[in-house]
């Protein structure tokens, strides 16, 4: 028995086998909900799962290089998104249509923000791509609903306010009268 075929044998490998196979199992029965990765599997004849793995794996190696880190987290920000934004336009349901549209007032306010301070934050946070990929998920998935929950308690409260105080000042600039003297 040669080492190769002893490690393959060890129960420890052979549990983590068991386990990688269940959740890419797993992993490929959820993906069956996504049409484009069905017909993609059929013309290329690699498993749907192995593809986002790979893509997933692909798009970790270029943010640890960090060269490649500013694109991948545009592109995460805006591809799917974007995507996902022109099915839910074709469903009747306005769950989705308010889903896409709350993600893209966030992402819209982070990234304009994001162009005044760019500089700084890359200067203090090397890994600053990173955190912004992650947080870009965090508001895109289904599962953590993370750009409504930026909105309710960010975006909403900012906006109230800031409406509050144009309707104070326009009650109090119409209310008091106006002379036209020459």
């Amino acid at each position: 028995m040669s080492a190769a075929e002893r490690v393959q044998n060890h129960p420890v490998y052979v549990q983590a086998q068991g386990k990688a196979n269940y959740y890419v199992t797993q992993l490929d029965k959820e993906l069956n909900n996504y049409p484009l990765l069905k017909a993609m599997e059929q013309r290329t004849q690699v498993p749907k799962a192995y593809m986002v793995i790979g893509s997933v794996g692909l798009l970790l190696f270029l943010h640890v290089f960090n060269a490649f880190a500013a694109p991948v987290s545009n592109l995460l920000g805006w591809a799917l998104p974007a995507y996902l934004s022109l099915k839910a336009l074709e469903t009747p349901g306005p769950q989705d249509d308010t889903q896409w549209l709350t993600y893209w007032v966030i992402f819209g306010s982070f990234t304009f923000l994001e162009s005044f301070a760019l500089r700084v934050l890359l200067y203090y946070l090397p890994w600053y791509y990173a955190f912004k990929s992650l947080f870009i998920l965090w508001l895109q998935l289904p599962a953590f609903r993370g750009a409504q929950v930026a909105h309710a308690h960010v975006v909403k409260p900012l906006f109230q306010t800031i409406d509050q105080k144009r309707v104070v000042t326009t009650q109090t600039t119409t209310s008091q009268p106006t002379s036209y003297t020459e």
